[in-house]
C-alpha cells in the first residue's frame, strides 16, 4: 500500500463535514451520520489497520468508500484515482494484506417476548469484497470494541465466499446473520416502485376476489394475500403474502408500470383508517410503502395505455413446414412466433459461435472505458483483447448451457384449422364485431364459446398429419411431451404477455398431443388475453399462435433468471436467479416460493437473498454452477437485448446428467 501522509482528521475528532475519526459509536451519533438504504438507517465505516483507528463517514457527503480513502486519507486526487481505479479497488477489496477494511453498519430492530422493539446493528462489507476468515473476525472485533455495549452487533457475510470463510470461525466470537435471515421476514418489501391514485379493493379470500373481478377497472388498486395471475389491468397491486419479483404478476406490474409491494401487515395498514373501498394515494419506493387516504374522489384522467398501440408485424400465413427449433432464426417470428424464433436463434448462437457476446462489457461506464478486464476475470483468462474475449465468451456459453430440442408448428397450421370450420369462423366474426363496437359485455361469453369450439372441432386430416409427423419418434405413450405457446403477440415492447397463454407440460401419445395443440391455440382467444391485447391496441386479425413441441426432461432444479436486479434498476452488476426443485413453471406460476439469488457479473461473487419454501440453501457446487449460469445470461444479453442491450428473462432447468438447458429466452420488461 501507498505510504502517503494522512489527510483525515486526527483520532478522536470530527471533520468539518461531520465525518468522525476514532470515536466510539453511540446510537445518537449513528443517527446523526446515517442515511437510508433499502429502508434502513446506515453509515459507512473505514478501518485503518495501519493507524489502528476508524472513520465514520457522513453518508450524505461521502457516498463512496474508495473516494474517501483516496482523497481524505491518502491524498490522491480523483483524476489520479480514476486513472488506476481497478488497481486501487483491488488494493482495498481483494488484497489479503490490505491496509483498509471497508464496510457498512445498518440499524435494524426485532421484538422481544413482550413485543418491545430492540435495536441492533449489522456489519457487512461490499458485495465484491473477498475478506478471508481472519480478516472478517478482525473487522468484527475491531468495531465491536468501539460500539456502545448495549447495542448488539451481528456480521452479515456479503457473499457466498465469505459464508464459506466464516464456517471455520466460532459464531460466539463473531455472531452473524445471513441475508435471507435479515430480510426474509421484513414486513414491507418494494417489488415495483411507483405511485398510483385509485380506489383500494381489499379481498380477504380468492372467492371474494372471484365474485368481484368482473367489476375491477383501471382505477382500482387490488390488495389481497396473493394477487392472481389472471388479474385484469388495474392501477396497483398489494400482496400480503411473500412472492418473488419474478412472479407473473410482478412481471405484469413492471410491464404496466404500476406499483407493487409485499405488505405483510396489510390488515394493520388498512383497517385503522378503514381504507377498503376508499380513494387512496399508493406509494412504493425502496424505502417507503404507504397508503394515504384522499379527502375526496380525485379527478382522474384516462391512462395513456387506453390509447396505446403496440406495433405488431403482420403474420405470414402461407403454408410453412413444421421445423426443428435448431433450423429457426430470430427472423422467423412472423411464421412461428417469438418464443420459437428466439430458441432457434439460441441454437444458432451456441452452434456457430460467431455472435459477439461481449457487447455489455464493451460499453463505457465512466470512469472506465470498458469492463473487458472484469470479463476476462470472470472467464478466467488474462487476455483482454476484444477478439480473444469474444472467442472465450462464446466457448464458455456453449459449454455451460444447451438449447432445447423440439419442433415448431407454424401459424399456417392454426390458420388452416380455423378456416376449416364454418362455426369457428362465424363465432370469430361475432367476437370481432363486439370488439369493434366496444360491446364488452359480449366479449367474455363469445371468447368462452370460441375456446369450446376450438377444443371440440376435429382437425382436418392434413393438419393432423403435419402435427403427428413433426415429432414421430416421441408419440409413444411412454414418452412425455411438453407443448408450449409461441404467439406473435408476446415478448413485445410494451406487451410481455407473461402467463397469458397456455403451455401443457404433461402430454403422452397422439391423442393428448392433438388436444394439447388445440388447447394452446384456444388460449389465444381466452377472455383475458383478448382484453389485454385490446388494451394494447393489438388487433385480433393480426394475432396468431404457433406451437412448440418438446421432449420432457425431468429437472433436478428449475427456475428463471433476469439479467438485472428487478428491485434496483440502477444496479448493472447483478443477475437475479429464482429456482426450485423441479420445473421452472413452479417459479413463475407461484406454486412454490423459490430460492432467490443475486450474482455479480462484474466483480464476481453471489449471495442468497431468500430461501423461499426451502429449509436450507443449495449446496455450494450448485450455487457455483448458478454463478456460471448468471454469467451466461449476461453474455446472451449482448446478442438478444436489442440495440440498447436490454435485460433478458430466461427460463432454465438443470439435470445431473445434462447440466443447464435454457427453455425460453425473451426481453424482460423494466
Amino acid at each position: 500500500m501507498t505510504s502517503m501522509r494522512t489527510f483525515a482528521e486526527p483520532a478522536g475528532s470530527a471533520g468539518a463535514d461531520g465525518t468522525v475519526v476514532g470515536e466510539n459509536l453511540s446510537l445518537p451519533l449513528f443517527r446523526s451520520l446515517s442515511g437510508v438504504l433499502a429502508g434502513h438507517p446506515y453509515l459507512k465505516v473505514v478501518v485503518d489497520r495501519q493507524e489502528q483507528t476508524w472513520h465514520l463517514l457522513d453518508t450524505a457527503v461521502h457516498p463512496f468508500h474508495v473516494n474517501y480513502v483516496a482523497t481524505r486519507i491518502l491524498g490522491i486526487d480523483l483524476d489520479e484515482l480514476d486513472a488506476r481505479l481497478d488497481a486501487f479497488n483491488a488494493s482495498v477489496y481483494t488484497d489479503p494484506q490490505r491496509r483498509f477494511l471497508l464496510g457498512i453498519l445498518s440499524l435494524h430492530t426485532d421484538e422481544d417476548a413482550d413485543g418491545n422493539q430492540r435495536p441492533f446493528l449489522v456489519l457487512e462489507t461490499t458485495e465484491a469484497d473477498t475478506m478471508h476468515g481472519e480478516l472478517l473476525e478482525e473487522f468484527y472485533t475491531f468495531i465491536r470494541a468501539r460500539l456502545d455495549g448495549r447495542l448488539p452487533l451481528l456480521l452479515k457475510p456479503a457473499n457466498h465466499g465469505q459464508e464459506h470463510e466464516l464456517a471455520s470461525v466460532s459464531d460466539v466470537l463473531v455472531p452473524r446473520i445471513l441475508s435471507h435471515q435479515l430480510f426474509g421476514n421484513r414486513r414491507r418489501t418494494a417489488l415495483n416502485t411507483g405511485e398510483a391514485v385509485g380506489r383500494l379493493r381489499y379481498f380477504r379470500s380468492p372467492e371474494e376476489y372471484r365474485e368481484a373481478v368482473g367489476e375491477l377497472g383501471w382505477s382500482d388498486i387490488v390488495a389481497m394475500d396473493c394477487v392472481p395471475d389472471d388479474v385484469p389491468r388495474v392501477a396497483g397491486f398489494i400482496n400480503a403474502a411473500p412472492i418473488t419479483p419474478l412472479s407473473h404478476t410482478n412481471v405484469l406490474a413492471t410491464g404496466w408500470s404500476i406499483p407493487n409491494a409485499i405488505v405483510r401487515d396489510l390488515d394493520r395498514l388498512i383497517e385503522p383508517d378503514k381504507l377498503n373501498g376508499a380513494w387512496v394515494r399508493y406509494t412504493v419506493r425502496e424505502d417507503e410503502i404507504a397508503l394515504a387516504p384522499l379527502s375526496s374522489p380525485p379527478d382522474l384522467e384516462v391512462p395513456a395505455w387506453h390509447q396505446q398501440r403496440v406495433p405488431l408485424e403482420p403474420p405470414l400465413l402461407e403454408d410453412a413446414p413444421a421445423l426443428a427449433l435448431d433450423r429457426l432464426r430470430r427472423t422467423d417470428q412472423d411464421r412461428y412466433g417469438t418464443k420459437a424464433a428466439n430458441l432457434g436463434e439460441l441454437h444458432h448462437v451456441l452452434d456457430s459461435r460467431t455472435a459477439d457476446l461481449t457487447a455489455f462489457y464493451g460499453r463505457a461506464r465512466p470512469p472506465r472505458s470498458d469492463l473487458y478486464g472484469h470479463l476476462a476475470s470472470r472467464l478466467g483468462t488474462a487476455d483482454r483483447d476484444p477478439g480473444a474475449l469474444r472467442e472465450a465468451a462464446a466457448a464458455f456459453v456453449a459449454r455451460t448451457v444447451a438449447a432445447p430440442e423440439g419442433v415448431a408448428l407454424p401459424f399456417s397450421l392454426q390458420h388452416r384449422f380455423l378456416i376449416s370450420s364454418p362455426a369457428i369462423q362465424q363465432a370469430l366474426g361475432k367476437l370481432k364485431m363486439a370488439l369493434e363496437l366496444s360491446a364488452l359485455e359480449m366479449v367474455d361469453p363469445l371468447c368462452l364459446h370460441l375456446q369450446h369450439l376450438i377444443r371440440e372441432t376435429p382437425l382436418p386430416d392434413d393438419v393432423t398429419r403435419q402435427i403427428t409427423q413433426a415429432f414421430p419418434d416421441h408419440l409413444d405413450p411412454e414418452h412425455r411431451l411438453v407443448v408450449r405457446s409461441s404467439s406473435n403477440a408476446e415478448d413485445l415492447p410494451g406487451f410481455s404477455a407473461a402467463g397469458v397463454y397456455e403451455s401443457i407440460t404433461k402430454v403422452h401419445g397422439t391423442d393428448e398431443l392433438l388436444a394439447a395443440v388445440r388447447e394452446v391455440w384456444a388460449s389465444l382467444l381466452s377472455p383475458r388475453s383478448v382484453h389485454l391485447r385490446r388494451q394494447a391496441g393489438i388487433s385480433l386479425d393480426d394475432t396468431y399462435m404457433g406451437v412448440i413441441i418438446q421432449r420432457y426432461s425431468p429437472a433436478d432444479l428449475g427456475g428463471v433468471l433476469v439479467t438485472c436486479n428487478p428491485t434496483n434498476r440502477d444496479d448493472f452488476r447483478n443477475v437475479y436467479i429464482n429456482c426450485t426443485p423441479g420445473s421452472p413453471e413452479q417459479v413463475v406460476d407461484g406454486t412454490a416460493l423459490p430460492l432467490q439469488y443475486l450474482y455479480n457479473t462484474v466483480e464476481g461473487g453471489g449471495r442468497t437473498v431468500a430461501l423461499g419454501s426451502s429449509r436450507e440453501d443449495l449446496p455450494r457446487p450448485t450455487r457455483d454452477g448458478l454463478a456460471d449460469l448468471a454469467l451466461v445470461g449476461r453474455l446472451l444479453q449482448s446478442h438478444f437485448g436489442g440495440e440498447d442491450g436490454g435485460p433478458l428473462d430466461i427460463e432454465w432447468l438443470m439435470t445431473a446428467q445434462e447440466g443447464f438447458r435454457l427453455v425460453q429466452i425473451r426481453p424482460y420488461a423494466l
